[in-house]
C-alpha cells in the first residue's frame, strides 16, 4: 500500500493534479504515427539503377520501338469497336508521358548514386596518393641518410690504401733508423 501511495504522490503535483507519466531516457521512442510508408532506400536505389541500366540500352528502345509500332497499328486497322486509342492517339502519348515522368528521376537517382560512389572512390586514391608520396618522400631521405653514412664509412680499397701508406712509412723509418745506425757504427761508439 506505501509503495502505490508513494507512486500516486510522485504522479501528482503540489495541486492535486496528475502528470502524464515521465518517458524513459534509457528506453527508444515508441514509433510514432508516420504519413509516409516507410522503405529501404539502398533497395530502392539498387532497384532505380537497375531500370536506369535497363533503360538506356538497345533491347529497351527495340521492344519501345515495338509496343509503340503494335499500338498504333492496331488502333489504325483494327475494327471500331476493338481499338481503344482513335488517331490523335492521346492514351499513347500520355503513357509515353508517364513513362519519360518516372524514367527521368530514376535516372537522375542512378546518376547520384553513381556520383557518390566515384566521390568515395576519388577519395580514397587521394588517401592512396598521398600515403604513396609520404612513403616515397620517407624512403628519399633514408637512402640519402645511407649515401652520407656511407660516405663516412671506411671501405676497402680505403682501408688497403692506408695500410699500404702504413707500411711505406714504416719502411722509411725503418731506412732511415737503419741508415743513421750505419752511420753510428763508422763513428765510433757514441761518447756520453
Amino acid at each position: 500500500m506505501a509503495g502505490e501511495e508513494r507512486s500516486k504522490a510522485a504522479s501528482t503535483g503540489s495541486s492535486g493534479l496528475t502528470r502524464p507519466p515521465r518517458a524513459r531516457l534509457d528506453q527508444p521512442k515508441a514509433p510514432g504515427l508516420k504519413l509516409l510508408p516507410e522503405y529501404d532506400p539502398e533497395a530502392f536505389g539498387r532497384f532505380s539503377e537497375r531500370i536506369a541500366r535497363f533503360l538506356g540500352t538497345g533491347r529497351f528502345i527495340v521492344w519501345m520501338t515495338l509496343i509503340i509500332i503494335v499500338w498504333v497499328a492496331w488502333n489504325v486497322w483494327a475494327p471500331k469497336e476493338l481499338r481503344w486509342d482513335e488517331y490523335p492517339f492521346i492514351f499513347l502519348t500520355l503513357m509515353l508521358s508517364l513513362q519519360a515522368s518516372y524514367a527521368a528521376p530514376l535516372i537522375l537517382l542512378a546518376q547520384n548514386r553513381q556520383d557518390d560512389r566515384d566521390r568515395v572512390t576519388h577519395e580514397q586514391d587521394r588517401k592512396q596518393n598521398e600515403r604513396s608520396i609520404a612513403d616515397t618522400e620517407y624512403l628519399s631521405r633514408e637512402i640519402a641518410a645511407l649515401r652520407m653514412g656511407l660516405g663516412e664509412v671506411a671501405t676497402r680499397d680505403w682501408i688497403r690504401s692506408e695500410l699500404q701508406d702504413m707500411v711505406r712509412d714504416m719502411e722509411e723509418r725503418r731506412i732511415v733508423r737503419t741508415s743513421e745506425s750505419d752511420e753510428g757504427d763508422r763513428r765510433g761508439p757514441a761518447r756520453p
